[in-house]
């Protein structure tokens, strides 16, 4: 599935003003209620859906930016559509910020692999581009599709058929770190990974004679430790490995934390997830 395939001019909006999260939901909700995607349903089926969702936790991540999405029975298939909005509305964003875009993701219901897939690449390219700035600024629909659209050209397949990859280990001894790359992930494009269960040293060393006298020394949290293997292509070896020591702290100074990258000689398959 490509963006555009998706993305629907007649549904964007520029300067969209509403007084507070659920009139803008309201508002999100009667724009797709015209686009063609949604078959029977109803403004109202689906302010209901995205109110749900929003109601599980903000789909605002901040920066000024939310991804309210929705699955709707009856959608045969998905609709992305882009709302700016010049003053910012409250959406209950972690960093408190008013929300200047939203991307508006709805889609059938029993195809939860390609919405996360979408989720992915609009967090993705929000993440790596001049785009936030741009699409604020578009005054017309045409302008922020078009900004979307030209910002957000993916590779082709061939491209990536040609990738040289890396075997990554992450060791992470603390279980915070672990959601916060995985998140990183996301934004570096890296769509699946292996994460194992694992221990350290210290959960082991008290029962060697040498060092019975240091049972209960180590702290129990310090004894376990979450392993994340990962295939990654070889020109994202930099960027990743900067982003998680953004995360955990100078590795080489600090405990907690290591990261190994490995040649791979052959491999068929993939770790992918979404």
């Amino acid at each position: 599935m490509e963006i555009y395939e998706i993305l629907e001019k007649q549904s964007c909006r520029v300067q969209v003003q509403a007084k507070n999260k659920d009139e803008m939901i309201s508002r999100l909700a009667e724009l797709a209620a015209a686009s063609d995607a949604l078959g029977d349903a109803t403004a109202e089926t689906i302010h209901t859906a995205l109110a749900e969702r929003e109601q599980q936790g903000s789909t605002a991540f901040g920066n000024e930016i939310a991804i309210p999405h929705a699955r709707i029975p009856g959608m045969k298939r998905f609709l992305l559509y882009i709302v700016s909005s010049e003053r910012g509305v409250d959406f209950d964003a972690l960093d408190k910020k008013r929300v200047k875009l939203f991307f508006v993701i709805l889609g059938p219901p029993d195809v939860v692999t390609d919405h996360l897939k979408i989720l992915a690449f609009v967090s993705r390219a929000l993440s790596h581009t001049n785009l936030k700035q741009e699409l604020i600024a578009a005054r017309s629909e045409t302008a922020l599709y078009e900004a979307f659209l030209r910002n957000t050209q993916t590779e082709h397949s061939a491209d990536r058929k040609n990738r040289v990859m890396k075997l990554m280990i992450i060791n992470l001894y603390v279980e915070e770190f672990l959601y916060r790359v995985l998140e990183l992930f996301i934004e570096e494009g890296i769509e699946g990974a292996t994460i194992v269960e694992s221990a350290g040293m210290g959960q082991y060393i008290s029962n060697v004679p040498l060092f019975a006298d240091f049972i209960g020394f180590m702290n129990e949290s310090k004894h376990k430790s979450k392993t994340i293997l990962t295939m990654v292509p070889e020109e994202h070896v930099e960027d990743l490995m900067n982003g998680i020591e953004e995360i955990t702290g100078d590795m080489d100074k600090k405990q907690g934390a290591m990261v190994l990258v490995l040649d791979v000689a052959a491999y068929r398959g993939s770790m992918n997830m979404l």
